[in-house]
């Protein structure tokens, strides 16, 4: 179980190319579709958590899952997964962009990354909008839409984009909606 961890976490941080929310559709994939570890609700709070605690969301996801499937060994196994592409990686990428940073060949590569970063980074927001909206229920029509999660995001959304909020203060007042709504039973 610990190299199946390292092994999956490994896949995630040597192609999670782009930082964190490029990685969720990766991390989802590894736990959710291909091994059984945890459900599409589990996954939810993973990403929640990993979001809300401090440090970066594939480590925080990777320390979750191997804390929950292998206890403290296998938070360790997949955390190192994760990381040790990093660093092998960014050392690497380091030389060779301090060598080579004014070629065109390298500039033409990097810009022809980004369109693929922001694929993946939209991906993984609308596998948890529909996720949030509809509770991964088929088919996703108006009759399954969880109504007060979709408030709680077009709020979110209005505070971040139009209002300025800082995301730790939306973040906490969603959390806090939540909560009254759940209270209220609404959600």
């Amino acid at each position: 179980m610990l190299l199946e961890l390292f092994l999956s976490f490994l896949q995630i941080g040597l192609f999670s190319v782009g930082g964190g929310y490029a990685a969720i559709p990766l991390i989802r994939s590894q736990t959710v579709e291909l091994h059984p570890w945890l459900t599409a609700e589990e996954f939810m709070d993973l990403a929640t958590i990993a979001e809300m605690t401090p440090g970066p969301i594939a480590i925080n996801g990777a320390t979750f899952v191997g804390l929950k499937i292998a206890g403290l060994p296998g938070a360790v196994a997949a955390t190192l997964g994760c990381i040790l592409p990093s660093l092998v990686l960014v050392s690497l990428l380091a030389f060779v962009y301090r060598k080579y940073r004014n070629l065109p060949l390298l500039q033409g590569v990097l810009s022809s990354l980004r369109p693929a970063v922001v694929a993946l980074i939209f991906s993984a927001g609308l596998t948890m909008l529909l996720q949030a909206a509809f509770g991964g229920r088929q088919p996703v029509s108006l009759a399954n839409t969880r109504w007060a999660s979709v408030a709680l995001v077009a709020c979110a959304f209005l505070t971040l984009r139009k209002l300025k909020w800082s995301p730790i203060l939306t973040m906490a007042l969603c959390g806090a909606g939540g909560l009254a709504l759940g209270l209220l039973g609404l959600f």
